[in-house]
């Protein structure tokens, strides 16, 4: 089974600008109501793809510099990456079903 990695300023660029694979990154925060709300789709997420896509979670207030890089203004947010790049991006509470067609298409365009 897949797990949600967290993605620190440490690892950040070995695990989502250097990845071979699609990236779905969820910018969150301990407090914020809307981003438990959303941590059971993203954990399930992870279960659902084991391979060819990678699930992460950055908390911004422990990496307040990578919330910042990419213009974190709300949680929670998801971007995901491919090649490097933000391909996608999701502010609030989205569906799975939504964020499970947003990695459809990223791992569809290799």
């Amino acid at each position: 089974m897949a797990q949600v990695l967290e993605l620190t300023e440490g690892n950040f660029q070995q695990e989502v600008l250097n990845s071979a694979e699609p990236v779905l990154v969820d910018f969150w925060a301990p407090w914020c109501g809307p981003c438990r709300m959303i941590a059971p789709v993203i954990e399930q997420l992870a279960r659902d793809n084991p391979s060819g896509v990678k699930i992460g979670k950055v908390n911004v207030d422990e990496n307040q510099r990578l919330a910042a890089h990419y213009g974190i203004m709300s949680i929670p947010t998801i971007l995901i990456f491919k090649g490097g790049q933000v391909v996608e991006s999701f502010i609030g509470v989205q569906s799975k079903e939504r964020l499970q067609e947003a990695l459809n298409r990223a791992r569809v365009a290799e």
